[in-house]
């Protein structure tokens, strides 16, 4: 007889049990049309776990829900199975490092990667931490691992099925090769273990993440207007008697209330300026030698300073930019959200020093004298810098907007990491 495990296909957390069942000769099927969001709210699948969550096992003796726990169970239907030890100590440190890829590893992981895919609120702040959390929990383990094949003993146990499928979702999502290269013990450990024929079985083809998720917007959709209401079915309908004697008079019909024309962006109602932003844009782009008597000296051929200002940005909690590729991403990030403004703006943004804390600074063109509101509005990175206007009498700030523009290289004396362009 089979036992029922409901979950999707893709669950990591499911990935426990089954595999677990593959080592222990344990028959579990896992239910082929779940569905994520229907099944597990269904009133028979509340009553086997009250709060909807996945994997649920159903057993002879009832229902069991929390994803090691099944793993558990499933392993312990085998008369003294290898998977959960062969001696007290060992039970001990299988329960150890079951716990530490749970705690540890597992909480770390998603507190990075769901606020990136939208599901949780993104802070900066919050991810730096998480992602610090994480680096002093691989690192234990990449020192464990430094002499060890297994997490406990000389062959696999559940500590490693467990901690395995909790690094699937990392590794697969969001964990890229520079991130994990740190890691080298924790690297051949999970592709060797992912590559055990009992893994690769249910896990299937795994690889490694080539990219980090971008932020997903925290920009809710705005709410949909309200219909008028509609007359009910059972309403009969009233006739309408034709007057022979008189001509048809039509009333006109009712109809939706036309949309009215999306408002001019108080942008484009700013008197026309002698720069063309695009122009600069092609300029910029197009050169790629003598850059300083080419474009930069274009730049200000062009520049309108009636039309046009400058700005200088910087990031105000440059401490924290500990991680290179994490403060890469925010830089990043804030310019895919930047978007909106493409069609009246121009921007660089540089990410400085060759070792953290990394300082993250800016220079930006706007259309109009301020910082457009609409911006300020709908970007909330705006608040994580300081804003200066650019005051064009001062040679050095001058001097400093030719610099951000061309890159150089030291910039205020330090090295460049990155510079990224917004045009």
């Amino acid at each position: 007889m089979a036992l029922i495990l409901h979950a999707g296909s893709t669950n990591k957390n499911a990935y426990k049990a089954l595999i677990a069942a593959e080592y222990s000769g344990v028959n579990v099927k896992l239910v082929e049309d779940f569905q994520m969001g229907v099944t597990n709210k269904s009133p028979g699948f509340v009553k086997m776990n009250p709060i909807g969550k996945v994997p649920v096992l159903e057993t002879p003796d009832g229902p069991l829900f929390e994803s090691n726990a099944i793993a558990r169970y499933v392993a312990r239907l085998k008369e003294n199975n290898p998977l959960l030890g062969s001696s007290l100590i060992e039970y001990g440190r299988v329960e150890q490092w079951i716990d530490f890829a749970s705690l540890e590893i597992d909480a770390n992981i998603l507190r990075w990667f769901i606020p990136r895919i939208g599901f949780a609120v993104y802070l900066p702040p919050a991810e730096t931490a998480a992602i610090e959390s994480l680096k002093r929990a691989l690192g234990a383990l990449d020192t464990h691992l430094a002499s060890n094949t297994f997490l406990v003993g000389h062959s696999v146990t559940l500590a490693d099925i467990v901690m395995t499928c909790n690094l699937s979702l990392g590794f697969s999502r969001i964990m890229i090769k520079t991130f994990t290269s740190e890691f080298r013990h924790v690297e051949r450990y999970f592709w060797t273990m992912v590559n055990q024929p009992n893994f690769s079985k249910v896990l299937g083809e795994v690889k490694q993440a080539e990219s980090i998720p971008p932020v997903a917007s925290a920009k809710k959709p705005a709410p949909a207007k309200e219909s008028a209401k509609a007359k009910s079915k059972d309403e009969p309908k009233k006739e309408v008697k034709k007057e022979a004697a008189k001509p048809k008079v039509e009333e006109p019909a009712e109809e939706d209330e036309a949309p009215k024309p999306k408002p001019k962006n108080s942008l484009d109602l700013l008197p026309p300026s002698k720069m063309i932003l695009d122009d600069w844009k092609r300029l910029y782009s197009n050169t790629k030698t003598n850059f300083r008597e080419v474009a930069i000296k274009g730049f200000w051929d062009l520049y309108d300073p009636e039309g046009y200002s400058l700005w200088f940005c910087d990031y105000k909690y440059n401490d924290e930019n500990n991680v290179s590729f994490v403060t890469l991403n925010k830089v990043g990030g804030f310019l895919q959200r930047m978007d909106l403004a493409r069609k009246y703006a121009f921007g660089k943004m540089l990410v400085i020093g060759s070792e953290p804390p990394f300082k993250v600074k800016g220079l930006w063109l706007f259309r109009g004298q301020e910082i457009p509101q609409f911006v300020i509005d709908e970007c909330y990175d705006m608040e994580l810098y300081e804003w200066t206007k650019v005051d064009l009498a001062d040679e050095a700030q001058k001097e400093r907007v030719n610099q951000m523009i061309e890159d150089q290289e030291p910039f205020e004396g330090e090295a460049l990491l990155d510079a990224k362009c917004f045009k």
